[in-house]
């Protein structure tokens, strides 16, 4: 799978592109935002503070809502996309852009399959054609299907089959803590459902899910905004629309009950422990909460895991997690998880982990959450969104308004972020941990080190 970031936490970068108050330190992203008439969502934001621009194309598929018994096919079919279009042959897509000086990269998320190009601002049309054109339609045949499916195959195998904590915590955790078949598959691909796709299944998925009605395009950088408009509407237009099918439910139940798994690894030398709590409904005020949970429990040398299981206990070294280990709290549209993890000695046992951890949340709700902790935690989640989107020539702004104009139809979002976390109460903050943090609403998985099998058990 690729992992491209598309999160760049680039401490005391300029910000660019954005108006500012005298009065407040709140930024304000340009957006531009409309559709075509075939559906195609359009975000523009402009930012002539460096000669680049970024043209990024959303569409909505992901691993959650691929084909039952075609698992890992939405990631199989991001390696399609580069395999010829129209007017482009055979990885002449990735020459294209280089030869002009650019970079690119596309990604499968649980929500959605990204493709985006940095370029030259003056290569913004040649990117705009490029991406209409694969758009309009593939080379799919025979021989680029058994060629990729073999390359995903392998990256199976080194990434997570032939690798020490393969696929521990971000590939594994879903398949656990979910019950809906939708959250909890295999979305990287089972090797069998890998080998049966058919040219078949390639060519309706591609004539259903990248479709300009199923897709958002977002330009960042220095451009102008008529111009855009102009080229987007030449190459874009006359793209047909798709009939969709209705979205799946995937929706999780509620959690009763604590899950506690193992999965032997014989390639790791430490045991490894995730604990991932379920997540509240995007864009409620305890989702916000959670956001802010997460800075004060893991994120950074202060947050409260780092100071218990390192500082004080000296379990480990480091303590990772956050909200969607693919991305970012933003960017995912359906049932998710606050998560960390940690490797420890073997001399240290799960439960004096669990114990410790236990410790730090009933700590935090018997004594509830302070003004001044609360504050803190705003300071840390304004840092971390400033620099998100000021990174990379814009790559996290670009990410941020794709993501809210596809699963809201609404890229303005991105400037009400910071106010929606400052309406968070500490009365709010004791709710949410009350509710989602108990221990009924998490699942422990950890990994046992140095075994013959790589199988599950209960």
């Amino acid at each position: 799978m690729k992992k491209t970031l598309m999160i760049f936490l680039l401490m005391g970068i300029a910000f660019s592109g954005f108006s500012q108050s005298e009065k407040t330190t709140e930024f304000h992203v340009p957006v531009e935002y409309y559709k075509l008439d075939n559906g195609l969502k359009v975000v523009l934001s402009q930012d002539k503070t460096s000669p680049t621009v970024i043209v990024a194309v959303y569409y909505n598929i992901g691993f959650r809502i691929e084909p039952k018994d075609r698992t890992g096919f939405a990631h199989l079919f991001e390696h399609m996309m580069f395999q010829g279009s129209q007017n482009l042959g055979k990885m002449e897509f990735i020459k294209l852009v280089q030869e002009n000086g650019g970079v690119l990269n596309g990604s499968t998320r649980f929500d959605f399959t990204n493709y985006f190009e940095i370029v030259p601002a003056n290569k913004l049309e040649t990117m705009l054609w490029a991406e209409a054109d694969r758009m309009k339609g593939l080379e799919i045949t025979q021989a680029n299907l058994t060629n990729q499916q073999g390359v995903v195959k392998n990256e199976v195998k080194v990434n997570v089959l032939n690798q020490p904590y393969g696929g521990f915590p971000w590939l594994d955790m879903p398949q656990y803590a979910n019950t809906n078949w939708y959250n909890a598959h295999n979305f990287y691909g089972d090797l069998e459902d890998l080998d049966a796709a058919s040219l078949e299944d390639v060519e309706s998925f591609f004539n259903t899910y990248y479709s300009p009605n199923n897709a958002v395009l977002t330009v960042v950088g220095d451009f102008e905004i008529d111009q855009a408009k102009s080229w987007i509407k030449e190459y874009f237009a006359g793209i047909p629309k798709a009939n969709l099918p209705a979205a799946p439910d995937i929706s999780e139940p509620r959690q009763e009950k604590e899950k506690q798994f193992v999965k032997n690894d014989s390639l790791a030398n430490k045991p490894a422990i995730a604990i991932a709590y379920n997540m509240p409904e995007r864009n409620t005020p305890e989702y916000y909460a959670m956001g802010l949970l997460d800075q004060i429990l893991v994120q950074g040398d202060n947050a409260l895991l780092q100071k218990k299981l390192v500082d004080e206990l000296g379990y480990t070294s480091n303590v990772s997690g956050g909200i969607n280990y693919l991305g970012n709290m933003f960017n995912y549209n359906g049932p998710m998880q606050l998560m960390f993890d940690i490797t420890y000695d073997s001399e240290t046992s799960k439960e004096e982990v669990v114990n410790a951890v236990d410790e730090v949340i009933q700590k935090l709700s018997q004594e509830g959450i302070t003004q001044e902790m609360l504050n803190d935690a705003l300071v840390k989640m304004r840092s971390q969104l400033y620099d998100e989107l000021g990174g990379t020539f814009g790559l996290g702004r670009a990410d941020l308004l794709s993501s809210f104009a596809l699963f809201d139809d609404d890229p303005s979002r991105i400037n009400e972020l910071e106010e929606q976390f400052k309406e968070v109460t500490p009365e709010i903050m004791e709710k949410t941990i009350s509710e989602y943090l108990r221990k009924t609403n998490r699942t422990i998985l950890t990994v046992n080190p140095l075994l013959a099998n790589n199988e599950k058990t209960n």
